[in-house]
């Protein structure tokens, strides 16, 4: 009796027992509508999870566009290259292995944690580069180390390869990778941590151009990351390539004439703005950015005193000395005072209590003898009678004090002091000695040889000024031309109102300055039959003094600008010589420069030498070396018809025995064939001596003739 009743009071109610049961089938169709919706509903995602798993996405990089002179010769390529990556996507412990990676890949540990922090923020799954350009050492231990480091990927890709020694480095520029502060700029709003972009000259300006899209490649890889098979490829877009407007050849000589020198050359076309060689130095190597430079190598060339970083062709603000005196003759012409303005010149004069010195006893003269032979105390004479407000009147019309609007990054645009900058920046007023010294380019006022160049050319174009360039915009898309115009302003092209008889003055006054006689500046410089004018310029320095030492830190800045023919110039070129001393140093190297242009064209033209006394009809403007065609002055649009014809009277007037005709190389001569840009069969490796340049042209060098003080 007893067991029964323990037996029934163990027995669950019905109740309850009917509880558990439906609380166990709940369960168990809950359990299967998970399931369920897992594996049907949410299958296709899942698979695709799955399938991301086993597909890699590796970045297929674009070949930036090559850069080619204006004649389409290579100045910058690429070269195939392979670099190293490290994926996040492993699941693996990184920490733990970068040690290994350091040592496999001749890295600094240090540096490889540093380059994963910057990589902190960046998607997961975006690969960090940690080493470009590696060697196939570096590459057999990755692949030895699969199974240890699956997190190491390398990638195939294009890069830079620039021309040795530097040669036109300023110009093309370098890429480099992007930095933490690039990124914050606004123009780089697209971009991500890694990316590649120009970081000056025209590879930064023309950077979206040359970029190119970047592709991206499926790769199938198995459970340890190590590629098993491909699925597909979405190609790369290559960069688009640029021809420049450099002339290869003329920027060599360019280069050769300028040497060891600190300073820069500019060579420009001043009848439509193309830049046709552009050296600054010291220069420096680009193919050290294109694999990323090193810590202790950015650190030297931005703590170099000499600057090697900055484009001097663009970027140094100087003082300009005499060759402002072009400026100062136009100013005083075109406001009838130095028409009868005659100086006697006793070394010096006195202005304002003031002795101010000029180099030599120069005696009487007028305008026609003070721009040859670039005499102070005309100058002086003449700012004191201009004043500072109407000299910086006629200097801002021809852009001495704005950028000139090229197309290259970080123009400065120099310094025209006046009444009102004065206050303005000193909240000083000006006083009346102080217009004395800016009369002979001296003072506050600051040029760039850029800036000076296409003032005194267009001076020489008789007032038709151009907006410099180094790439023909026809390349360019409608809206891109726009972009590089907004992104780079300036003073453009204008036309600046210039009487007749100012022009003929002026420019007749340059052309004496490389003639043979007394004082003339750049008579040392004289190239015996070219039509070659210029002006010199010996700018004293801060804290300098009367020393003479080439290359002291108190040594004047030497200038010269030149251009053939005198008038509406088809090549005009600027020397700067940091410390060079006298202006008639900068006059010879831009005499090189002539040189190779003019015997460039020589070759082109096939034309053979005229007779000195021969008489012939004149030439176009395009023979450089000859009298210019007057008549071209109509075709620029000025409405001066009646001065037009007295400039066609005085060029008739001249023609005969200036400087004869046509040249030409001997029938078998032929112009130079290399299109390599650095003549790699040189010995020297480096660029070749200018006799090497004229050989086998047929031509010999020009008569130079000795003299010249400044």
């Amino acid at each position: 009796m007893a067991i029964d009743k323990v037996n029934r009071d163990e027995k669950l109610p019905a109740l309850k027992l009917t509880v558990v049961q439906y609380g166990i089938l709940i369960m168990m169709l809950v359990l299967v509508g998970g399931l369920w919706r897992l594996q049907v509903l949410g299958g296709d995602n899942w698979r695709v999870l799955a399938e991301a798993n086993r597909i890699r996405k590796v970045p297929v990089l674009a070949a930036r566009g090559k850069l080619l002179d204006r004649e389409g010769r290579l100045l910058v390529d690429n070269y195939p290259s392979v670099s190293c990556f490290l994926l996040r996507e492993q699941n693996h412990n990184l920490d733990a292995d970068l040690p290994l990676i350091a040592k496999g890949l001749n890295l600094d540990l240090e540096q490889l944690q540093a380059t994963l922090h910057h990589y902190r923020a960046a998607p997961g799954y975006q690969p960090i580069p940690i080493k470009q350009d590696i060697s196939p050492d570096e590459q057999a231990f990755i692949e030895a180390h699969r199974n240890e480091l699956p997190e190491l990927e390398t990638i195939d890709e294009e890069r830079r390869l620039y021309p040795r020694d530097g040669f036109a480095s300023h110009l093309i520029g370098y890429v480099g990778e992007l930095s933490e502060d690039d990124l914050n700029k606004p123009q780089y709003a697209y971009y991500e941590p890694g990316d590649v972009v120009g970081k000056a000259g025209v590879e930064a300006t023309y950077d979206e151009l040359l970029r190119g899209k970047d592709g991206s490649m499926d790769v199938i890889v198995d459970s340890h990351g190590r590629e098993v098979g491909r699925r597909g490829i979405q190609l790369a877009t290559p960069g688009q390539d640029l021809k420049l407007t450099i002339d290869n050849d003329i920027q060599r000589a360019a280069e050769l004439a300028l040497g060891d020198a600190n300073g820069a050359v500019v060579a420009m076309d001043p009848r439509n703005g193309e830049i046709l060689a552009l050296v600054s130095h010291p220069n420096f190597d680009p193919n050290a950015f294109a694999v990323r430079i090193g810590r202790s190598d950015w650190n030297k060339l931005i703590t170099d005193p000499n600057h090697p970083l900055m484009n001097k062709a663009i970027q140094d603000q100087l003082a300009p000395g005499s060759t402002f005196k072009i400026i100062m003759s136009v100013a005083g012409l075109q406001e009838g005072i130095a028409q009868t303005l005659k100086v006697n010149c006793a070394g010096g004069a006195d202005f304002y209590g003031h002795f101010f010195h000029c180099d030599h006893h120069h005696g009487l003269l007028s305008i026609h003898e003070a721009i040859p032979e670039s005499c102070d105390t005309y100058f002086f004479t003449l700012a004191q009678k201009l004043g500072i407000d109407t000299i910086a009147k006629y200097a801002t019309a021809l852009g001495i004090g704005s950028k000139t609007g090229v197309d290259l990054p970080n123009e400065m645009a120099g310094v025209m002091p006046s009444t009102q900058w004065k206050m303005k920046t000193f909240h000083e007023k000006w006083y009346a000695g102080e217009v004395i010294s800016v009369g002979i380019g001296q003072g506050a006022l600051e040029v760039t040889p850029i800036q000076l160049v296409r003032a005194l050319s267009g001076v020489a174009s008789d007032g038709h000024l151009v907006r410099p360039h180094v790439l023909n915009p026809v390349q360019l898309p409608a809206q891109y031309r726009e972009a590089v115009l907004d992104t780079y302003p300036g003073a453009g092209e204008k036309q600046v109102a210039m009487d007749s008889d100012t022009w003929m003055t002026v420019t007749e006054g340059m052309a004496q300055t490389t003639q043979p006689g007394p004082y003339h500046t750049a008579e040392g410089a004289h190239l015996e039959g070219i039509d070659f004018a210029g002006k010199t310029g010996t700018a004293q320095v801060v804290g300098g003094g009367d020393t003479h030492n080439k290359g002291g830190a108190r040594t004047p800045n030497a200038w010269f600008v030149g251009m053939v023919p005198r008038r509406n110039p088809e090549f005009a070129v600027v020397v700067l010589q940091e410390h060079g001393d006298f202006g008639s140093g900068s006059a010879k190297l831009a005499a090189q420069v002539i040189t190779a242009y003019v015997n460039k064209k020589r070759r082109q033209d096939g034309n053979f030498m005229l007779q000195a006394d021969k008489k012939s009809s004149p030439v176009e403007v395009g023979a450089v070396w000859s009298v210019p065609d007057l008549n071209s002055h109509n075709s620029r649009g000025s409405g001066m018809g009646e001065s037009s014809r007295k400039r066609a009277d005085a060029n008739a007037n001249e023609a005969h025995g200036m400087s004869g005709g046509h040249f030409v190389v001997a029938a078998d001569s032929q112009a130079p064939t290399d299109n390599s840009p650095l003549f790699p069969d040189h010995p020297s490796g480096k660029f070749p001596t200018t006799d090497a340049i004229l050989a086998g042209t047929g031509l010999e060098p020009p008569t130079r003739y000795p003299g010249g003080s400044r």
